[in-house]
């Protein structure tokens, strides 16, 4: 008991640390970005009207950084531990980078082909170090799945950031849901690299969701909180109850995804490229139809919020739930992907 008393002081500090640094690094950032013209101008692609500040993924990053390295001073890491923390926060710093320079390229950005070149960099670096999907065989398999979960899950929390809180929101949700099924195993990285994001991406949140002091998180921020949620979700063993446990990181990040391939069958539909932006998204859709865009936020968190409580429950009862938990979910998400789709946009 002490010693699960001591664990969760030490997670709770890992997320504290993170949210008061990006409370306050947030809105300095946003004076920056204002005053160097750091802005994201209004295009006939994207929604919001008047140019907004584009710093906020570097306070997420600045805070979430600080956090690890602040813990690992503060406590002792095994030695695989500290490689993995070594591995996810280069790989992060890498993703950051990309977007931020992505970012201040904007409209026009880096390219489609040259982002995917440096994600998959990224992807098959931190495979190659151990960071990576071990239930799949033969290994080479294995690794290539991991590959391109990490290059997917990045660019799902990018494809997702159209609208205030979402990604965001997407993303501290999501880390809960891997805290709260790692949090009584030895995943250690997993559980301290769960609360910094979470604390990090929380502090953005009231200041992206602001009327007055409106800032975006940009690629940089997107693009890092995907690859450390996707990193994370390969960290932990999840279950041994069932085998269905492994597939609880596909629900509980199941909205970014399945936006992602909401979008890219409607743009493939429409005879468009899937890498091309567009309108297609599934929250915009419910915008179209009345929802106002703070309902669909909350809407989109409270589904979250219980994919991320099914997903433990997976991890907990036996086999015949589980499928029965997996169907009924799966069946859900077919049938509104079809109401949804009906919508015109």
């Amino acid at each position: 008991m002490n010693d699960l008393l001591e664990n969760f002081r030490l997670y709770f500090l890992a997320f504290l640390i993170p949210l008061l640094l990006s409370l306050g690094f947030t809105p300095l950032l946003r004076l920056l970005a204002v005053r160097f013209g750091h802005l994201d101008k209004p295009t006939n692609i994207k929604t919001h009207k008047i140019p907004t500040p584009l710093l906020g993924g570097a306070a997420i990053f600045t805070a979430f950084t600080a956090s690890l390295v602040f813990m690992r001073f503060y406590t002792s890491f095994p030695t695989s531990t500290l490689r993995n923390l070594r591995v996810l926060l280069l790989g992060g710093a890498v993703m950051f980078a990309l977007g931020f320079v992505d970012d201040m390229r904007k409209p026009h950005g880096l390219g489609v082909k040259t982002k995917f070149a440096v994600q998959f960099a990224v992807a098959i670096c931190t495979a190659y170090y151990g960071i990576r999907i071990h239930f799949v065989q033969p290994d080479y398999l294995g690794f290539a799945l991991s590959v391109l979960w990490i290059v997917g899950v990045s660019n799902a929390f990018n494809i997702i950031d159209i609208m205030d809180g979402l990604s965001a929101g997407q993303a501290v949700l999501a880390a809960f849901g891997f805290l709260l099924i790692a949090f009584p195993s030895e995943s250690i990285y997993v559980n301290f690299a769960s609360a910094a994001l979470a604390g990090g991406a929380l502090g953005f949140l009231p200041y992206n969701m602001s009327y007055k002091y409106k800032i975006f998180m940009g690629d940089s921020g997107s693009l890092l909180c995907g690859y450390v949620l996707a990193v994370i979700a390969m960290g932990t063993k999840y279950t041994e109850v069932n085998p269905l446990g492994v597939y609880a990181p596909l629900i509980i990040l199941a909205v970014p995804i399945y936006d992602t391939l909401f979008v890219s069958v409607m743009r493939l539909r429409r005879g468009h490229s899937p890498f091309m932006g567009s309108k297609d998204h599934f929250a915009l859709r419910l915008e179209k139809i009345g929802f106002p865009r703070r309902k669909v936020v909350r809407l989109t968190s409270l589904v979250t919020l219980g994919l991320a409580v099914f997903a433990w429950i997976i991890t907990q009862v036996p086999l015949g739930w589980g499928v029965l938990i997996v169907s009924m979910l799966a069946i859900e998400f077919v049938l509104v992907s079809m109401a949804i789709a009906k919508i015109k946009i």
